[in-house]
Formats: structure tokens, C-alpha cells, sequence
């Protein structure tokens, strides 16, 4: 069903799994704020959970301990999960669907940047009780913006439909027995999007193709990782090349080559900052290892976007490579 955000199809999600304002969600730290910010729409408390380092997703081991925990403290489970694809990089999602499947919680997938990734050669998305995608400008496929939410059935779409068009009841006049949201997505917007349809393959092959000449590029500079398909079970869409730096080999950090790119009039972002780090979730629960806040702390967004050519990706690494070379030349 398309929606006018993704954020709203995460909002319409939760009110169909029937949240409350005591109940918990379990959600991953390592995301934007969106994943996060309906459940306290709800007035329900979200309940966070660090990455793993192999996909930088939600971690199996932290998901069923804060499970585990919160009963033992709450004496009921959550009543959700969101799992992120971050980056457009597919969970581990057989072991999270195992333990979800397990406690009989169900899973809303945040694929916002995930649409055209697979995992087992499954696309992202068809995986839990229902997902979001997200259509943002910024994305693989863009409606201006705007989102959707994917059902497993029809009669999901249509109280989806309700709920987005204001909850109007079945009647000659204007009734309302439920409140409802102006969440529609407008016709304007839908044509671009059903557009867009048609390039979206050519989309994921660039930003693809971005990453691989990134990674080709950069192949002889140790100091820097990549965030890559841990495995061939999985497929990311790689809607952002990210890479990380190791300031105690490189002697340089994230920081230094975000200022030396910003003095190049080129735009790159830190990684997402995580959500229990959020002054607006301070007193939320976290169970955690630190993976999410050292990714935080050392990554990159590299540009990704698929309009830039090849010489563009240059120009990108050609400063990287200025901020390795004097660090080098400072060791003798």
C-alpha cells in the first residue's frame, strides 16, 4: 500500500499489531530515528539492540537476551520487532526469524533502504508480518518523496488503506468511529514512482558497480574496510558505499577524511548515529557490546548516488588516498 512516507508505514504497521501505551518494542539501535520515532507515537517504549558486525543488523544474541530480560522484568514480551537492512545490507534473518518465530513475536522489516536486496535469493521485505520501504529522494527509486507498507494479505492493504485515508467509516456522510491519518500517497507522486518502476534495476546495478570500483580502488589501502556482503546468502543493494577507518593503524580517523572531503566540496555523512545514543531515547533500555557505537564512531558514507560516473568515484578516492599518503609520509 503506498503511503506518503515510510515512517507512516511503520506508524500504520504498529497500530494493526495493536500497540499500546505500556507495551515494549524491540527495535535495533543502529538506524535512523524513523525506525524508532512511531513507536513513541504510540506512547509505547522502544527497547534497543546492538549490531552484529558481520551485517551491522540487529544481533541474534542481544535480540534473545533483551527478549529473555524483558519477561523476567516486565512479566510480558514485547509485542514487536523492527529489523533494520541497513545500507540496503539484509539482516541475518534466519536466526532472527528463529528466535521471533520462537517467542511468537512478530517482525516488522525496515527495508527503507533495502528494496531490491535478497537474502537465500529472496528479496527483502517478504520476510516478516509486514515491511516498510521507503521512497524518499535519497533512495534506490524515488517518489519525491513517500513509502509503503508490504501486507500478506489483501485484508492487511485494505485496513492499511483505512487508517491512511482518515478512517471513513462506510457511510453517505462524512463518520469516523476509529482516528485516522492523512498518510495517502498523492496520484502526482505515484506516477513518478510507477516510473521509477521501470529504472530500478538499472539503479541497483550502479550503486552496485559503485561499491565494487570503491572497493577496487581503495584494494591496497589496509587502513580502510568496506561494508560487503558477509556471505553469498547475501545480496545488498549497496544503496551506500560505507567504509570504515581504524585510527590506531591508520593514525587518522572518520573525522579527518569527512573535514578533508567537506574542504573538497564533497558530501559525506558519518554513519548513523545509534538511537540509545539519542537524547530523545536516553532512558531507554539497551542490551549491547559497543559494536554499534564504534561503527558510529570509525564509518563512513561514502557519495553513492547512481548518477555519479566513474570519474566522480575518483575524484572520492583521490582525497582518501591524499589523507593516507601524508599520514604515510609523516612515518617516513
Amino acid at each position: 500500500m503506498a503511503l506518503s512516507a515510510g515512517t507512516a508505514a511503520i506508524h500504520l504497521d504498529l497500530i494493526q499489531l495493536g500497540l499500546e501505551g505500556d507495551d515494549e518494542v524491540i527495535c535495533q539501535s543502529f538506524t535512523f530515528s524513523a525506525s524508532a520515532n512511531p513507536i513513541a507515537y504510540l506512547g509505547a517504549k522502544p527497547v534497543f539492540v546492538d549490531s552484529e558486525p558481520d551485517t551491522w543488523n540487529m544481533s541474534p544474541q542481544y535480540l534473545r537476551e533483551a527478549i529473555e530480560d524483558r519477561i523476567a522484568k516486565t512479566g510480558k514480551k514485547p509485542k514487536a520487532i523492527i529489523l533494520v537492512h541497513l545500507y540496503g545490507m539484509p539482516a541475518k534473518i534466519d536466526e532472527i526469524m528463529a528466535i521471533a518465530r520462537g517467542y511468537g513475536i512478530p517482525v516488522l522489516e525496515d527495508a527503507a533502504e533495502a528494496l531490491g536486496a535478497e537474502y537465500k535469493g529472496k528479496k527483502c521485505c517478504t520476510f516478516g508480518e509486514f515491511a516498510c520501504l521507503s521512497f524518499n529522494g535519497n533512495k534506490m527509486i524515488s517518489t519525491s518523496g513517500g513509502g509503503a507498507l508490504v501486507c500478506r494479505t489483501a485484508e492487511e492493504a485494505k485496513r492499511t488503506k483505512f487508517f491512511a485515508t482518515q478512517t471513513r467509516d462506510n457511510a453517505p456522510h462524512y463518520q469516523h468511529s476509529h482516528i485516522g491519518y492523512n498518510y495517502r500517497m498523492s496520484n502526482i507522486c505515484a506516477g513518478i514512482g510507477r516510473g521509477q518502476m521501470m529504472v530500478l534495476e538499472n539503479h541497483i546495478a550502479r550503486r552496485r558497480e559503485i561499491n565494487r570500483l570503491y572497493r577496487e580502488l581503495l584494494k591496497d589501502v589496509p587502513e580502510i574496510s568496506f561494508h560487503t556482503n558477509p556471505s553469498e546468502v547475501f545480496s545488498s543493494n549497496y544503496w551506500l558505499t560505507c567504509i570504515v577507518v581504524n585510527p590506531e593503524v591508520a593514525g587518522f580517523t572518520r573525522e579527518d577524511i569527512r573535514l578533508a572531503m567537506d574542504v573538497a566540496n564533497i558530501e559525506t555523512r558519518p554513519l548513523w548515529k545509534p538511537m540509545h545514543l539519542q537524547p530523545v531515547f536516553e532512558n531507554c533500555a539497551f542490551y549491547e557490546d559497543g559494536t554499534s557505537e564504534k561503527l558510529f564512531t570509525d564509518g563512513l558514507c561514502l557519495p553513492s548516488g547512481p548518477t555519479l560516473t566513474d570519474e566522480d568515484i575518483k575524484r572520492v578516492v583521490g582525497v582518501i588516498r591524499n589523507q593516507v599518503s601524508g599520514f604515510r609520509s609523516q612515518l617516513g
